[in-house]
């Protein structure tokens, strides 16, 4: 197992600054950088408001050192922003990911990281979505006229005669479909969809039960450019985490290539006088970060490679995370189930990836805490795969987070809803 690690020590290395020293990182950017947005969000919130959630999951905990740690925390007068919170996709617990309304959601709960998920529209302009083809499940398109433009258009589900679904519905619409100005015409919604559907009306539908769509209305769910998206996040004084997604069309698209796509990302900071450090570009794809170390090193040297493994089977071993580290490759992120296993205790203890990571000298990221819904029902999914069973209440969130934080020595967890990890990262005196 690896040695436990000092509050305050090995996770204050890498944001900010990257040089594995000291040195504190630098001071937030405030004030007003340019764009158009509300008043309401034209500065970095001064306090931070972690809101009910954090108390109740600590109050949820079952008696431990720890539990009195996160209760004791309840008592603080207020709360910091901290890097080791980043707000995955903004806040999308509530507010429909990748908005406007998300992104500052993210801030104001304390997250010092907020990520835009980068793609393209038919007109090559680099906008903020999860996917290239999640029109239609994260915004309003199938019920606006530019639904005659997805690429494949709504299809109801096929029911048998018990009204079981035999298909279920689908569509595809992309940002390749439609020019920047149709995105922006589009409000943003929660990422859902009603496999039973018969109409486009129930096909937008099916929300999770633990989400909420009173965000998602016609006044809300703003979308935003890759462009706009740093203009707001140096207002609201956050770092920026910009992943670059996999194409769904070919590549080149018109001309467009891979690289061109890679470079006009990093151009987008550089043109809006961001440092370097303030942005830790993240792929899926290693070519992409490979592209970053040698084009836009600055960049380059704390980019952030993704990992892209369904079950630990795929997971790469020590020799390949070593050759990662070889190829110039600093920081690494898998799901937090690759990071995370369960003792015969029930004890939660790092896996033989987290391990082997930081021994090849590779800084850690991991994705993504409050996905998964109720923790209690026993069935959590996909991200809790090697340690479900050790997890039995929602309190439990704080119990992830602390092996992650103590015994793996993450850098920053992506959250749902970053309250819960700002709210730990400041109990835990960490950055």
């Amino acid at each position: 197992m690896l040695s436990r690690i000092h509050l305050g020590a090995a996770l204050l290395i890498a944001f900010g600054t990257f040089a594995h020293t000291s040195a504190s990182m630098a001071a937030p950017d405030h004030g007003h950088h340019g764009g158009k947005f509300k008043d309401w969000f034209s500065e970095r919130p001064r306090s931070i408001q972690v809101g009910a959630r954090p108390f109740f999951l600590a109050n949820d905990m079952e008696e431990s050192a720890l539990k009195k740690q996160m209760q004791q925390c309840t008592k603080r007068p207020a709360f910091t922003s901290r890097d080791f919170s980043i707000g995955h996709r903004g806040a999308p617990m509530q507010f429909p990911e990748h908005t406007m309304e998300s992104y500052t959601a993210a801030a104001r709960m304390g997250a010092g990281i907020v990520e835009c998920d980068v793609t393209f529209t038919k007109d090559k302009a680099l906008v903020c979505r999860h996917a290239q083809n999640d029109l239609h499940t994260t915004t309003n398109i199938l019920l606006t006229p530019l639904a005659a433009k997805c690429t494949k258009a709504f299809t109801p589900a096929v029911l048998d005669t018990d009204g079981k679904v035999t298909q279920p519905a689908s569509a595809e619409c992309r940002t390749s479909d439609i020019t920047l100005a149709e995105f922006k015409s589009l409000r943003g919604k929660m990422d859902a969809f009603n496999p039973a559907a018969q109409t486009v009306e129930d096909y937008v539908a099916g929300t999770a039960n633990w989400r909420t769509d009173i965000y998602s209305g016609p006044t809300s769910g703003t979308l935003m450019t890759h462009a706009e998206s740093i203009a707001l996040f140096k207002k609201l004084g956050v770092k920026m985490t910009p992943e670059l997604k996999s194409p769904s069309v070919d590549m080149p698209f018109e001309g467009f290539t891979q690289q061109a796509y890679a470079q006009k990302m990093i151009d987008e900071y550089k043109s809006a006088g961001v440092p370097a450090r303030r942005v830790f570009a993240q792929s899926f794809n290693k070519d992409d970060v490979l592209y970053w170390l040698n084009h836009a090193p600055a960049f380059g040297r704390q980019a952030v490679y993704l990992d892209d493994a369904e079950t630990p089977a795929d997971l790469p071993g020590a020799a390949e995370l070593a050759e990662y580290k070889a190829d110039g490759i600093n920081i690494v992120a898998p799901p937090l189930w690759a990071l995370i296993a369960a003792d015969g205790n029930g004890q939660l203890v790092p896996s033989p990836y987290a391990q082997q990571a930081r021994s090849a000298g590779l800084d850690i990221i991991t994705w993504t805490l409050e996905r998964s819904g109720i923790l209690a029902d026993g069935n959590n999914g996909w991200y809790y795969q090697t340690f479900d069973s050790a997890i039995g209440r929602e309190g439990d969130q704080f119990r992830v987070l602390d092996v992650l934080a103590k015994d793996v020595g993450v850098l920053g967890v992506f959250s749902d809803w970053p309250a819960t990890t700002t709210f730990y990262a400041n109990c835990a005196n960490l950055r």
